[in-house]
Parts: structure tokens; C-alpha cells; sequence
């Protein structure tokens, strides 16, 4: 089973398992990171709480086919605190053995690369 790491708020990085075919938004609420990634909207591009931030390494990894973002996501991502050139709704990125070794961080996390 595929694993990743969130970096919460207070910058702890919590390696987690990651089933295939969640979304990374279901991962953080199995892993009882809720109060970190809401996921207000349940994953239907209609907010803008489950706003992650992607480290670099796996930016190209956790897109889209076609290299581009929706237009929902965009406008969503629009509406995000804090974003970022790695910012991704984790509502809209879904685990696969590719993803393997994950890394994202709660926008307000002290890191270095975002």
C-alpha cells in the first residue's frame, strides 16, 4: 500500500498509509487530519479547504494527464489562503503506487520548499 507524508500546521510531518483510489483529501480525514484539510464540500470542486500544498519533486507526479489544472480547480484554488506555484485541491489528487512517498503540507506549515 502506497504511503505519504502531510507536514501539519505546526510543521510535525506525519507518514501515513494511503490507500489507492482515495483522494489525498479522504487519506488526511482517515488519518484524523479533518480539522487540518476540511474537505468542507466532500471533494465536489465547490471549495477550497482541502488546499494543499505539493512539494516540488511531486508537482509534475500529482497532475492532471494533460499537464493543466481544471478550470474548477483554478477557480477554487482562486478563492485558497496562502497559495502557492504547488498548490492542489487534495480533493483532486488520488492515490495510485505511483504516489508512492507523497509529500504535501497544510498551507500555514513552516517549510522550506513552498
Amino acid at each position: 500500500m502506497p504511503s505519504m507524508t502531510f507536514i501539519t500546521r505546526n510543521g510535525t510531518p506525519m507518514e501515513i498509509e494511503a490507500p489507492k483510489g482515495l483522494s489525498v483529501m479522504e487519506v488526511a480525514h482517515k488519518a484524523g487530519l479533518a480539522s487540518d484539510i476540511e474537505g468542507v464540500c466532500g471533494g465536489s470542486l465547490a471549495c477550497a479547504t482541502c488546499h494543499v500544498w505539493v512539494h516540488p519533486d511531486w508537482m509534475d507526479k500529482v497532475m492532471p494527464e494533460d499537464g493543466e489544472l481544471s478550470e474548477d480547480e483554478e477557480d477554487m484554488l482562486d478563492l485558497a489562503f496562502d497559495l502557492k506555484k504547488t498548490s492542489r485541491l487534495s480533493c483532486q489528487i488520488m492515490m495510485e503506487e505511483e504516489l508512492d512517498g507523497l509529500i504535501v503540507a497544510v498551507p500555514g506549515a513552516d517549510v522550506d520548499w513552498a
